[in-house]
């Protein structure tokens, strides 16, 4: 076997010479693998081209020379990026012969973040940034407002196409940047409103005082918005808790500098029960926490126990934990830092340890002392954790009754689920049906090997508006929380999850869209781990059944409806073609569900992704709280996109 394994081995070194050795030149190696620089070649890659060049643009606001960014998006797939800065270099570069603008649009690692003279702290992709969206655009156009002179040059999948051209005096300095995408690239070109609202939002909250505008001129009424905020994170909070009520006026806010890095931070209680912290390291959302999250935690639960036991607030040996402590806590904390250290390529959690001791010592500084000014606050966010203290024993007890009556996280599997017999989890999915007589369908209708059916009667609990003991006595809940076997919350290990696809199949109407926002609130309040990691989907049941002698269709659209029939009938008149709408699951047969919604060969199921936690957060708490008219105002504006509402 050596010999051999040699022999094979001798052979691949005859034919592995220096001919197989490729060097991409330039851009070159953005293109070839373009998703090692933007992560996907989809829409999620497709906008964070936009944020690579607007970060260029932050970068100017925090270095104090930029004060409004205005993003357009244009017909075509054309985003424009225009920015009152100081305008990008445009002086030959003294080694390389060529202006500076063009150096950092084909060269990659070439930028102003590396000298830290120019910025003291950066976002994006530290020099590479803009050069990738060059790399990876059909064309780009850049324009440098400078010196009183306004120049252009123009480029072509990463290739200079134009000299740098002097068009003429400019009033003003700034730069502005337009491109379209490559189709070759890119499977996705069309950009979302809303995605580049959030993260815009974002940006002029985490940077007071910056107005950034966002405009798209595609429809024929053009719509704009402005951002910006003087408040700050102060704002933000404010934003993020929506309807919430607080349980003190006043945001808890700081900001403090420190060798190791700059800290603000801002935070509110209130009467909820979710804990809402967000984390930001140089205008990057770091939603995988780090060193800075940690330091934070840390400091929280210290600081309240020390004024607790100090003000003798505390029972004998009463402890509060952290999960007590932040409960119905909305939290921001943005730091910025010289050198930041990411763990992955994505940057979504930071890894300096010096961090974690700077934001430790800053929050238990300036939260001591303001909880020493603010009595009456201390006491209502102490008695609230208190509250939560006890809500968690009695979950505890709540789960060990669970795991006794229903072998809750581990042995005995509810009595109404029906397994697959496949053990890998990588290979099963387990489906989620509302009501029996869906259930009992998708039973027979199944592959039984790899897929596990649990019926969910009723509307499970809105986890938005209970604390985890009333969670755990929840029957469905319980159910779904054994069958998973993951676990739940603090206890929640995702390596047990006993599938990874987690399809909720609801009927198409009022009530199981409700019901599928339930299932939703419920994974990303106690299981947001599954959502993160991509395990969680939805089922997409066809509407209608059209039908012509033995050939049958289905259409997920009214316009699918209508072309079905005008292929069946060989034209628009209809005639000898039957229609069934299908108001709910429990009407399709086992064969007919098989075919349409669970049969992954011809399936549609959408996965569930988080990609702005921050506006899933506030999103959530506005559709599931208590407050009637946010979620009014959401349905009025969001109207518009729902086809096929049965009311």
């Amino acid at each position: 076997m050596t010999d051999n394994g040699m022999a094979r081995a001798s052979g691949a070194a005859d034919d592995y010479t220096s001919r197989q050795i490729q060097v991409l030149k330039g851009l070159e190696a953005v293109r070839k693998r373009p998703g090692m620089y933007i992560g996907s070649t989809s829409a999620r890659g497709l906008h964070h081209l936009v944020y690579e060049v607007v970060d260029n643009s932050i970068d100017e606001a925090m270095a104090g020379h930029c004060t409004r960014v205005s993003v357009v998006i244009q017909a075509g797939d054309v985003i424009s990026v225009d920015d009152n800065g100081r305008g990008i270099p445009v002086d030959l570069h003294p080694t390389e012969g060529i202006p500076g603008v063009e150096l950092a649009m084909t060269t990659l690692h070439a930028g102003g973040k590396f000298d830290k003279s120019s910025y003291k702290v950066s976002g994006g992709l530290h020099g590479v940034g803009v050069s990738v969206v060059n790399a990876l655009s059909e064309w780009l156009e850049v324009e440098v407002r400078r010196d009183g002179r306004r120049h252009r040059q123009r480029y072509a999948r990463g290739i200079r196409a134009t000299d740098l051209d002097l068009l003429g005096s400019a009033p003003d300095t700034g730069t502005l940047v337009t491109f379209r995408p490559d189709a070759e690239i890119f499977t996705e070109l069309a950009f979302s409103f809303d995605k580049l609202s959030a993260r815009l939002r974002e940006l002029a909250f985490l940077n007071k005082g910056l107005e950034i505008v966002l405009r798209d001129e595609r429809p024929e009424d053009p719509v704009e918005e402005t951002y910006r905020y003087d408040g700050g994170l102060m704002e933000f909070v404010g934003y993020l808790r929506g309807s919430r009520q607080p349980i003190h006026d006043q945001v808890i806010w700081f900001e403090t500098s420190r060798p190791e890095a700059e800290i603000e931070l801002a935070m509110q209680y209130d009467e909820g029960f979710s804990e809402n912290i967000h984390t930001f390291v140089n205008n990057i959302d770091t939603h995988e926490g780090g060193t800075h999250l940690t330091g934070l935690r840390a400091a929280l639960t210290r600081t309240v126990n020390d004024y607790a036991r100090r003000n003798k607030l505390f029972k004998k040996d009463e402890n509060l934990s952290g999960d007590d402590v932040r409960e119905g806590l909305t939290c921001v904390l943005s730091v910025n830092v010289m050198e930041p250290q990411f763990e992955g390529q994505t940057k979504t959690k930071l890894g300096n340890s010096e961090v974690r001791g700077a934001v430790e010592a800053a929050v238990n500084e300036h939260l001591s002392a303001f909880l020493e000014e603010n009595p009456r606050v201390a006491r209502a966010l102490i008695e609230k954790s208190l509250q939560a203290q006890r809500a968690r024993v009695a979950a505890r007890k709540a789960r060990d009754l669970a795991r006794k009556k229903s072998g809750l996280e581990g042995g005995v599997l509810p009595g109404k689920l029906a397994d697959c017999s496949i053990a890998d989890p990588s290979l099963t999915e387990i489906y989620l049906v509302e009501g029996d007589s869906a259930g009992g369908s998708a039973k027979q209708g199944r592959d039984r090997s790899f897929q596990a059916i649990l019926p969910l009667k009723g509307k499970i609990l809105n986890v938005e508006k209970a604390r985890i003991d009333k969670i755990l006595s929840n029957d469905e809940i319980r159910a779904m929380v054994t069958a998973i076997g993951a676990g739940i919350r603090d206890d929640f290990d995702l390596a047990k999850a006993r599938y990874h696809k987690i399809i909720i199949m609801t009927d198409a109407d009022v009530d199981g869209a409700h019901i599928r926002t339930l299932l939703l609130t419920f994974f990303f309040r106690q299981m947001r781990e599954l959502i993160e990691e991509g395990y969680v989907y939805i089922a997409q049941p066809p509407l209608y059944r059209v039908q012509k002698g033995k050939t049958e269709r289905y259409a997920y659209s009214d316009d699918e409806r209508d072309l079905e029939v005008s292929r069946l009938s060989n034209g628009n008149d209809g005639k000898g073609v039957s229609i069934q709408r299908y108001k709910g699951l429990g009407e399709m047969n086992p064969d007919q569900l098989w075919k349409t919604t669970m049969d992954p060969e011809a399936r549609t199921i959408l996965r569930v992704t988080v990609e702005s936690a921050t506006e899933a957060d506030r999103i959530f708490s506005q559709l599931m709280g208590d407050e009637v008219q946010p979620r009014r105002e959401f349905i009025e504006k969001n109207a518009r996109y729902v086809r096929n509402l049965d009311v």
